[in-house]
C-alpha cells in the first residue's frame, strides 16, 4: 500500500512538472506574469520606504524585527508558495467546466495538445471505414489531418438522403468526422447513433440527420461538414473531393460477355463481374478547393485503405485532383487492404491493385506501397479471408514496405494504431 501512495505521488510529481516542458506556450506567461507581480511588489516597497519610519502595526507587519536575510528568506519562500497555490487555484477554476470526466491532467493534456498541432501536414484520401481507421490512428501523433472525402455513395441511409433531400451522401463524412473526434464522448457516440425502429428513421444515424439539418442551416454542405466538425471539436478538417453530384458508373465483364454499364455506387458490387474501368456522370467535376490546397501543402499524402473502385477511385476520377496529387511534393503513400473485397477486388494481389491505380492516376506518382504481411489464425469458419496476396514487380520505381497492420479482432480490416506508426515510420 505504501509503495502505491509513494508511486501515485511520484506520478503526480512528473505531472505538475510537465508544465516545464518546452512547447507549451505557458512559461512565457508565466514569465510576465511574475515580472508584473515583482514590479508590483518593488513599488509597494518603495512607498514603504518613502513613508519611514514606518508606524509600529508596519513594523510588526514587514518583520522589521528580523534580520534582513531571515527577513528576504521568508518572503520569498511565502511569496513563491502563494503564487504557485494560486495558479494552481485559478488554473482549474478556470478549465474545470471543460475538463469534467476522464481526461489526462491539464499541463499533459495541453504537452499532447501543442505536440499534436506542430505535427506532419498528411491528407488523406479515400472514404468508407478504411479512411476513418487510418484517421483514428493518425490524430494522436498530429492535428493536422485533412480527409478528402468521395460525395459518390448512394447506398443506405446516405442513399436515401440524397435522393429524398438533395443532399450530398453525409455517411462517410459522419465517420470521420467521428474518426476525428474523442470516440469515447457522449457527443460522438450519439453522432454514430443509428436508429434501429420507425418506418422513416429505421437505418439512419443521428449523425446523418445533424449534417442534413446542419446543411439546411448553413445553407450548404461544405458550411454543415466545417460545424459539425466544431461540434464535436474534430482535429482536423473533413473535405468532399468535389462539391457537384456525381454518380458512380462501371464497365462490368461477365464470363466473357459483352461488358455492361453499371450506374450506382451500391449496385456495382452487386453485379459481381470483373471491373473493367470506373467513370463519373457528370464526367470531369470540378474539385473542391480545400481539397486541392491540401494535396499541395502535405508533407504526406495517404491513398486508401478503402474499397479500390467505390471508396478510393471515385476521388481519383476528379481531374483537379489527379493533377496536384502529380505536382504534389508530399511522400505518396498507398495503403493496400488487407482483405480482398467480393464483387470488386476478387483475386486482386497487392499489383493488381496498383495497376488500377496507375491506369487513372498514371506511373510514378505513388512513392510507397504499404502492404500488411500478417494472418490472424483461428478465425471461425464463417469469417475466412482472403488475404490479399503481397505479389508486386519488383523492377518498379516504387519503395515497398511490408509490415503486420491487421486488426487481430477484425480480420479484414488494419489496426488503427500499427497503421499509423507505420505511416509515421515512412514519413522520418
Amino acid at each position: 500500500m505504501k509503495r502505491r501512495v509513494n508511486q501515485a505521488a511520484g506520478r503526480g510529481w512528473r505531472t505538475h512538472l510537465r508544465w516545464l516542458v518546452p512547447g507549451l506556450g505557458v512559461k512565457r506567461w508565466l514569465v510576465f506574469l511574475t515580472l508584473g507581480v515583482g514590479l508590483l511588489s518593488l513599488g509597494g516597497s518603495q512607498v514603504l520606504r518613502a513613508s519611514y519610519p514606518l508606524p509600529s502595526h508596519f513594523y510588526y507587519l514587514t518583520l522589521q524585527f528580523l534580520p534582513p536575510a531571515i527577513r528576504a528568506g521568508l518572503f520569498v519562500v511565502v511569496g513563491l508558495g502563494a503564487l504557485s497555490y494560486g495558479l494552481w487555484g485559478l488554473n482549474h477554476a478556470l478549465l474545470a467546466p471543460f475538463l469534467q470526466g476522464d481526461h489526462p491532467a491539464i499541463p499533459v493534456a495541453l504537452h499532447d495538445y501543442r505536440r499534436r498541432g506542430r505535427g506532419p501536414k498528411v491528407t488523406v484520401i479515400g472514404g468508407g471505414h478504411g479512411q476513418a481507421t487510418v484517421l483514428r490512428g493518425l490524430k494522436t501523433f498530429t492535428s493536422n489531418l485533412t480527409a478528402i472525402v468521395t460525395v459518390a455513395d448512394d447506398g443506405g441511409s446516405s442513399g436515401r438522403l440524397r435522393r429524398e433531400v438533395g443532399i450530398l451522401p453525409p455517411g462517410d463524412f459522419r465517420n470521420c468526422i467521428a474518426a476525428l473526434a474523442d470516440d469515447e464522448s457522449l457527443v460522438t457516440r450519439l453522432f454514430q447513433y443509428r436508429f434501429a425502429d420507425g418506418r422513416d428513421l429505421s437505418g439512419h444515424s443521428f449523425g446523418n440527420l445533424f449534417i442534413t439539418a446542419m446543411a439546411g442551416i448553413t445553407g450548404s454542405f461544405d458550411a454543415a461538414i466545417k460545424a459539425s466538425s466544431q461540434v464535436l471539436a474534430v482535429q482536423g478538417r473533413v473535405v468532399p473531393s468535389t462539391l457537384e453530384a456525381v454518380t458512380l458508373c462501371a464497365d462490368i465483364a461477365k464470363d466473357n460477355q459483352t461488358p455492361v454499364r453499371v450506374c450506382g455506387e451500391s449496385e456495382i458490387p452487386k453485379a459481381h463481374g470483373r471491373i473493367l474501368r470506373v467513370m463519373l456522370q457528370p464526367g470531369a467535376p470540378s474539385a473542391y478547393p480545400g481539397a486541392v490546397q491540401a494535396l499541395l501543402a502535405a508533407d504526406l499524402i495517404i491513398i486508401g485503405p478503402g474499397s479500390l473502385y467505390t471508396s478510393i477511385l471515385p476521388n481519383l476520377l476528379v481531374p483537379e485532383i489527379v493533377a496536384a496529387l502529380n505536382v504534389a511534393r508530399g511522400l505518396k503513400v498507398y495503403v493496400c487492404n488487407v482483405a480482398t473485397q467480393i464483387g470488386e477486388t476478387d483475386g486482386y494481389t497487392a499489383q493488381a491493385h496498383i495497376d488500377a491505380l496507375e491506369q487513372q492516376l498514371g506511373k510514378d506518382v505513388i512513392d510507397v506501397l504499404l502492404i500488411n504481411t500478417s494472418t490472424p489464425k483461428g478465425l471461425p469458419v464463417v469469417d475466412q479471408i482472403e488475404w490479399v496476396k503481397p505479389d508486386f514487380e519488383a523492377s518498379r520505381q516504387l519503395r515497398v514496405f511490408q509490415t503486420d497492420l491487421v486488426d487481430e479482432t477484425l480480420g479484414r480490416h488494419h489496426d488503427s494504431h500499427k497503421l499509423a506508426e507505420a505511416l509515421m515510420a515512412l514519413l522520418r
